[in-house]
Parts: C-alpha cells; structure tokens; sequence
C-alpha cells in the first residue's frame, strides 16, 4: 500500500546525543536547587523513625536526582568528547518546539468553560490531528470518534463533573440540561 504524502513516515535512526550534555546539567541543576530547599519545605517529627517521616521519599528523590544527573553528566561529557555529536543549538531547538504542544493543551483547557466539554474536545483532536499532519478524510473521523468517546466514557460513564460551556445557555431549556449533564 502506498502512503500518501500528507502521512509522515517512521524512521528507525539512531538518535543523536548532541545536546544531552544541556539536558544532564540542568536536571543536575535542579537536584541541587531542591536540595538547597529541603530545610525550609520539610519538618521532621521526633516521635517517628526516620522512613516514617513525611519528607523522607521526597528528599530521597532529590538524592536520587543529584545523584544521577551527576552519573548522566560525567557519560555525556565522555560521550560528547568521543562522538561527533553536531549541531547542538539544532537539537535544543527541536526540545523548546514541544512545548507547543503544552500550549495547546493549556489552550484547551482555557476553552472548555467557554464552548464546553464535547466542542472543545472534538475540536482539540481535530486540530491536533490536523497539525501533527494527518489531514486524510479517515484520519479527522478517527480523531473525531476519539474525541466523541474520550467524553463519552469521562462524562458519562465515569461521570467527571466537569463544568458545563457557557455556549450551553444559548440552547432551549431541557436540550440544555442534557448538554450539561452529559456533554
């Protein structure tokens, strides 16, 4: 079967390493900076033993972290002096692209109280679709049916209370309170 050129194709590359290096610092960064703030964020109990207390996991991820950024950050260094790692300011720029999709997500959540649950979410899928380059007819009816069933099930079945849009007051009465309660 032929694909279509609006449908990406997958490719099975071997990743490059080239800003690993920026991605070990910071979480390394981060480990330390928490850990300079345990003393303020966590208060210890003299009556409970020391895995008992409330700060004891948090503060063992943050060793954690410090303590792996740290491994992660000597093998980046060997790795990076030993591989022809390329264009780092390249690949950065492809880490700070995904944060698109944070946007769109805090777009969508932005829009729900105003079109509703069912419009907002069909059209999140949609434009979702849409812009990840799937723009073929059975593609916006599979991301629509999804996006039908993702309320569906978290509406109606799970019953989420989720506000009803403001879009819904513009409805007659009983078609409202279907909308409300369902959608």
């Amino acid at each position: 079967m032929e694909r279509s050129q609006a449908e990406p194709a997958a490719t099975f590359e071997k990743p490059p390493h080239r800003a690993e290096l920026v991605f070990a610092l910071a979480a390394f960064a981060v480990g330390l900076f928490l850990l300079t703030q345990i003393g303020s964020q966590v208060t210890w109990s003299s009556s409970r033993s020391l895995v008992n207390q409330p700060g004891f996991w948090p503060v063992m991820a943050i060793f954690g972290m410090v303590i792996f950024g740290a491994a992660e950050i000597i093998v980046s260094v060997r790795r990076f002096r030993s591989e022809s790692t390329g264009d780092i300011a390249a690949e950065l720029f492809d880490w700070v692209k995904a944060i698109e999709f944070a946007g769109w997500f805090l777009v969508y959540v932005l829009v729900v109280p105003t079109i509703g649950y069912l419009l907002a979410t069909l059209l999140f899928c949609l434009l979702l679709t849409w812009r990840l380059g799937y723009r073929s007819k059975s593609r916006l009816v599979a991301a629509a049916l999804t996006g039908l069933a993702v309320v569906l099930v978290f509406k109606s079945m799970l019953s989420v209370k989720i506000p009803g849009g403001e879009i819904y007051e513009y409805l007659p009465a009983a078609l409202r309170n279907f909308m409300i309660l369902n959608f």
